[in-house]
């Protein structure tokens, strides 16, 4: 066994840790069981154990999560918790890190919160650039809740308070139940249809998660993303969060906030109104007094004092600047009639004629060496074709045959070099310098 495959335990630890944080399940879980043996600690940390009728696990549950907590955990309580399991490696155990907890009553609600949350967010429906501004003094306000609840009396009252001019549209609807939903989303329709409101209110009073679900259904956060007026989400108390507060223009913390934020107050109008004038009058009497300033300047100024001095000044430099107009003038087309005369004497020094001439010149010279060049070369030709007419008459076989020489041939062309090549009875082609004579072998003697 070699030392490369012997591991020290914190290198184990550390491997097997490694092999945890790796590994996609275990970075994203939820898991469901009762709390046992909990403890919190004096910094805010909360140690447990996880437990069914067959297993337990180890849990911890820092500060910065817990503190968003709407209940205290405590042994026995059964729970719905979310985070990722990895290794302690100071005591090599593996534990989960808990980020969310939620009592498991409701368990199965707050996984569908947290699937349609992260549909909707996918698809950016809780995107800032698809939120509308809200209008500063809107003149008709609808509002879409339960016409018996309390957030209905507490919206009207604010709003007749903060802004008693405003109008108030009442879209009565369900907001818990089965046919919530719908009921919210129909009346968020109809007011958009109706074409006369500058921003809704939507919401109710507060309630626990089953009474809020309305507010959490797609149906109602289609119709919420698809309005074209501004809305504002107003559903329960300030620690209740739904669906409809993420996708909604602006979220209030509770419906009387939301009618605080869909008007300004009267009273605060008019004080503003008020400090603008104040400044106003400020700013108007300081620029008076400025130009009061410049008027009194002015007067006391020279041009105003002696009018008639400054007029004859005032000649006096139109004179000087007509003189050194007129004198520039005749400098410049002094100049340029110089520049012209030069102009002039260049054309002539380099008229077209003059290259003419040196071109026909230089045409005729290069035509008649051209004339001798082809000439000699020509000859040279001659010479060599002459050479190569004797060479090839000296390889012409006719010439031999003038001797008295001949060539004989077989029936299929091939030519005759040996008596092996012929037998007795073949007919051959005996070819002469001037035809052909075609004979028949009689015999064949080899010498």
């Amino acid at each position: 066994m070699s030392n490369d495959q012997i591991f020290t335990i914190a290198t184990l630890t550390k491997y097997i840790k490694r092999t945890f944080d790796n590994d996609d399940v275990l970075k994203n879980i939820w898991v469901k069981g009762e709390i046992s043996n909990f403890k919190k600690h004096s910094r805010g940390h909360m140690y447990f154990t996880l437990k069914d009728e067959h297993s337990k696990i180890q849990a911890v549950m820092f500060a910065g999560n817990n503190r968003f907590l709407k209940f205290i955990p405590e042994s026995g309580m059964n729970v719905l918790v979310r985070g990722y399991v990895s290794v302690y490696e100071a005591n090599g155990q593996y534990q989960m890190y808990v980020s969310e907890m939620q009592p498991d009553g409701v368990g199965n609600l707050f996984l569908a919160f947290e699937q349609l949350k992260r549909k909707l967010n996918t698809a950016g429906y809780f995107d800032e650039k698809f939120k509308k501004t809200l209008p500063n003094i809107p003149t008709e306000i609808g509002v879409i809740t339960s016409p018996t609840g309390a957030a209905i009396r507490d919206i009207i009252t604010t709003l007749k308070r903060r802004f008693p001019s405003v109008r108030i549209t009442l879209f009565p609807v369900l907001v818990q139940g089965d046919g919530a939903p719908s009921s919210v989303a129909k009346a968020i329709k109809q007011a958009n249809e109706l074409g006369d409101l500058d921003v809704l209110i939507v919401g109710r009073g507060g309630g626990s998660i089953e009474e809020l679900w309305a507010f959490n259904e797609e149906i109602v956060a289609e119709a919420i993303f698809h309005s074209n007026v501004p809305i504002i989400s107003a559903v329960g108390h300030e620690t209740d969060v739904t669906i409809a507060d993420f996708i909604a223009d602006k979220r209030a913390a509770t419906p009387t906030a939301a009618a605080e934020i869909a008007v300004p107050n009267t009273d605060d109008l008019s004080e503003r109104i008020l400090q603008r004038k104040i400044r106003m009058q400020r700013a108007i009497g300081k620029r008076l007094e400025a130009e009061r300033e410049k008027l009194t300047t002015l007067q006391k100024s020279y041009a105003f004092r002696y009018p008639e001095q400054l007029v004859k000044q005032k000649e006096q430099q139109l004179d000087r600047i007509i003189d050194d107009l007129q004198r520039n003038i005749k400098h410049l087309v002094e100049r340029k009639t110089t520049a012209l005369n030069n102009l002039e004497k260049d054309v002539k020094r380099n008229h077209p004629e003059r290259y003419i001439a040196n071109f026909r010149e230089q045409l005729v010279k290069n035509e008649t060496l051209l004339i001798q060049h082809t000439r000699d070369i020509k000859k040279e030709k001659q010479f060599q074709f002459k050479q190569l007419v004797t060479q090839l008459e000296a390889l012409n076989p006719l010439k031999v045959m003038t001797r008295g020489y001949s060539l004989a041939y077989k029936q299929d062309g091939q030519i005759i070099k040996s008596v092996t090549n012929v037998s007795v009875g073949e007919k051959l082609q005996i070819k002469l310098k001037d035809g052909s004579v075609y004979c028949e072998i009689e015999d064949t003697v080899e010498e």
